[in-house]
């Protein structure tokens, strides 16, 4: 089981990770939530007027955000429309994704057991991690020679977590 997700009795999954995976996998955690930000405090305590809080209304600069919250729309109106009325949910649901893979890391010990719902935000976490990586490392379709690089390549270490997370992520989707 080490290294690779198996279902768990009643439903969820179950990953043996040492502590050298354990810290890696944090790190590349908290950067994301350090890129994603903090997000915005609620203007009301009402629900309701929290729907219509407004969002950003244009796409992020940074590349790797960008493809995290992409454009809805080819029409730069209807996007910015669309923008406006959801990045921050997004934002927030990316934000309880990771915090959700954090804190199972720092309360699990070698085997971490997972609830179905745990499963999914590790799901959705996994997956924003591995677009930022790919995205800064600016992996294509076509891209083999990422792959082959020497082991003295500064990239190297990028591309090895970028393969490890797709790795868990295709056994996480499996056991799901």
């Amino acid at each position: 089981m080490a290294g690779y997700f198996e279902a768990a009795p009643g439903g969820g999954a179950v990953i043996v990770l040492d502590t050298v995976e354990v810290s890696i996998l944090r790190s590349l955690a908290v950067q994301l939530l350090e890129m994603i930000g903090p997000g915005k405090e609620p203007v009301s305590d009402d629900p309701l007027a929290a729907l219509f809080t407004d969002g950003p209304t244009k796409p992020p600069s940074d590349p790797a955000l960008a493809r995290l919250f992409p454009d809805a729309y080819e029409d730069t109106a209807q996007s910015s429309e669309f923008r406006r009325f959801t990045e921050n949910d997004l934002r927030t649901r990316k934000r309880e994704d990771v915090l959700a893979l954090v804190r199972s890391l720092d309360a699990g010990g070698p085997a971490l057991r997972l609830t179905p719902e745990e499963s999914r935000r590790w799901l959705g976490a996994l997956n924003d991690l591995r677009l930022t990586i790919g995205t800064r490392l600016e992996v294509t379709d076509e891209d083999t020679e990422l792959y082959r690089l020497p082991d003295d390549d500064p990239l190297k270490p990028m591309v090895m977590a970028y393969l490890w997370l797709g790795g868990l992520q295709e056994t996480l989707i499996e056991t799901l």
